[in-house]
């Protein structure tokens, strides 16, 4: 039998009830989101706020629920593994990802981690408030919002003037590309798809929640784990973006969005607490996604 954890030439090799009992682990524990995810859309139903986890990022609900051991983690296959496209099974039965896929992925490991690394470099901004939201409605009619189906708390000339009364500063292309095409000359930058590492800073909502990106983009070479801890801090992060949205979700989940009104000083403050809070979960992430980039650009190179 194959022991439960051993290293053998730096190799960790797990035996069946022990990954089974990983993945189970990782399934049950993101049950709750992928279930209510397949639950709404089967029902033809909108989530304003949890939509966005399974609709902008890209990443499908079962791929969500799989676990993955990591790249240089051996397992006893019980024929799970071997019916993954880019696992090999050795002829004593243990599967492991392949270094096809690691060869694959030499571009993103070394594009990744120069943004991570330029990312964490960099000292945090937390006075933002959240107004890109805002940008993406500044002067659209009510009918062209993205989330037509939820007013606009402070109505459409009200969420206009606080945009126009704010320094608008998104460090973050894939916020600041949905601004309206008037609100995009009031941000103080231009951050564009080929300087992501140039602009972005580890107080930015958004660079928080694409964690969760980068981990799975990685996968099937990172351990899922690790993808469903970025994808629990992009949950939390995506609630307080729309709570410091423009849009007035009273009633949803019952109230379970309440505003923080970032058009007074009291929710400036709120968001600002909440901004550097969420800078402390995501170091740590980054810092082992930087670190993974680095052990698996090593292993190309071995």
């Amino acid at each position: 039998m194959v022991p439960v954890t051993a290293t053998t030439q730096e190799t960790e090799v797990l035996d069946l009830a022990t990954w089974r009992a990983r993945a189970a682990a990782h399934e049950a524990r993101l049950a709750p989101f992928v279930d209510a995810h397949l639950a709404r859309r089967k029902g033809g139903e909108k989530h304003p706020v949890h939509d966005f986890l399974f609709g902008y990022y890209s990443y499908r609900p079962a791929q969500l629920r799989r676990w993955h051991p990591g790249f240089g983690v051996e397992v006893a296959d019980d024929g799970t593994f071997a019916a993954l496209a880019g696992y090999e099974v050795a002829d004593d039965g243990r599967a492991t990802v392949s270094r096809t896929v690691l060869a694959e992925r030499r571009v993103l490991l070394t594009t990744l981690r120069r943004l991570l690394a330029a990312t964490a470099a960099r000292p945090a901004h937390h006075g933002c408030f959240g107004l890109h939201e805002w940008a993406m409605v500044y002067r659209l009619e009510a009918d062209g919002v993205r989330h037509a189906a939820w007013p606009l708390r402070l109505g459409g000339e009200g969420t206009d003037a606080v945009v126009e009364s704010h320094r608008i500063a998104c460090t973050h292309f894939d916020a600041y590309r949905f601004f309206t095409e008037p609100a995009r000359p009031l941000n103080t930058l231009s951050p564009a798809a080929d300087d992501r590492a140039d602009f972005e800073q580890p107080g930015c909502l958004h660079a928080g929640m694409d964690l969760y990106k980068h981990a799975f983009r990685l996968s099937p070479l990172v351990c899922s784990d690790l993808v469903a801890d970025c994808f629990e801090l992009a949950v939390d992060i995506r609630t307080l973006d729309m709570q410091a949205s423009p849009y007035d979700l009273a009633g949803l989940d019952g109230d379970a969005f309440p505003p923080v009104p970032i058009e007074t000083a009291e929710g400036k403050r709120a968001y600002a607490a909440a901004q550097a809070a969420f800078t402390e979960r995501a170091a740590p992430l980054r810092a082992r996604l930087l670190a993974e980039c680095d052990r698996l650009l090593a292993a190309l190179e071995g």
